[in-house]
């Protein structure tokens, strides 16, 4: 149960008891973050299709952490762990949609059960997950919702048509979501990662030169920087934002001679299909 602790206003202290949710947090991306907002002194709860998985990760994180299942697709599951959640750390102040997945291939031959598996975690997740974290944060009047979408959210992705649908879906829902509850007290951010070193990259030996790789830490002091300073749209690295907005600034023919010269079509084009095979497994099921 959730026990209140001091807190120090100071700038580098301002996540000091935080109530932090986070989906998708056993591993890669989802781990990092929580791992950081313990180390910042927040108290934290993560869900994950691997109830084990999260129950283990919040172990080894310490400091009370919550670790349960939770499967972002369903709704009931979803208010259940948000209502375990706040009953062990605590009124959530920070709610972060994290949990995604990716199919690589050619979209003619992605089954139909696979794009449904993406839109349903990628983009209803986050649909169900603002949802219920608005209906709890709206009556406090406070509150901040990260997305966590994909710089293939800005930038389409080759290979991964349908995971680049999501996240672009990602990318409107918080921005809509921002403009609607601009005077609720509610904050919002959207983070644009590029490609992060976990097991969704499993088998992409090449790296495009817009969208480099960086590590799940990098990801996770992003989504740490967007909270601390209430930042709206957060890119990880930073650099990649400069490079990308100008690009979209360029007439349709340049733009995308741009993107095919940087390589963006190389990440999944170049991808080993049978590298891959067990992380599509466990995304997807054996069936892929």
């Amino acid at each position: 149960m959730f026990t209140n602790r001091s807190r120090n206003t100071s700038d580098t202290d301002t996540l000091r008891g935080a109530r932090v949710v986070i989906t998708g947090g056993a591993h890669g991306i989802g781990r990092a973050i929580a791992t950081q907002f313990v180390h910042a002194g927040a108290y934290v709860a993560v869900g994950d299709i691997d109830g084990h998985a999260a129950q283990q990760a919040a172990a080894e994180l310490g400091n009370d952490t919550l670790g349960t299942a939770l499967d972002v697709t369903d709704e009931a599951s979803f208010a259940s762990f948000l209502d375990t959640a706040e009953n062990a750390i605590g009124p959530m102040t920070v709610m972060i949609n994290n949990a995604g997945v990716d199919w690589m291939g050619p979209f003619h031959s992605e089954p139909s059960h696979v794009s449904r598996r993406q839109l349903d975690v990628n983009l209803m997740g986050p649909i169900i997950g603002s949802r219920l974290a608005l209906q709890r944060m709206l009556p406090r009047r406070g509150g901040h919702l990260v997305n966590v979408a994909s710089a293939a959210g800005r930038v389409p992705q080759p290979g991964s048509a349908v995971y680049t649908a999501t996240k672009f879906g990602v990318v409107g829902l918080t921005e809509a979501l921002r403009l609607e509850y601009r005077e609720s007290g509610v904050r919002f951010s959207v983070v644009h990662p590029g490609q992060v070193r976990t097991q969704m990259i499993d088998g992409t030996g090449r790296s495009s030169r817009l969208l480099r790789v960086i590590s799940p830490d990098d990801c996770a002091r992003a989504v740490i920087d967007a909270v601390r300073r209430n930042r709206f749209e957060v890119w990880a690295p930073a650099d990649q934002r400069i490079g990308i907005q100008l690009g979209n600034l360029l007439p349709r023919a340049l733009r995308e001679r741009a993107m095919l010269a940087l390589k963006v079509d190389a990440i999944a084009r170049d991808a080993d299909i049978s590298a891959r095979s067990a992380y599509h497994e466990r995304a997807f099921g054996s069936d892929r």
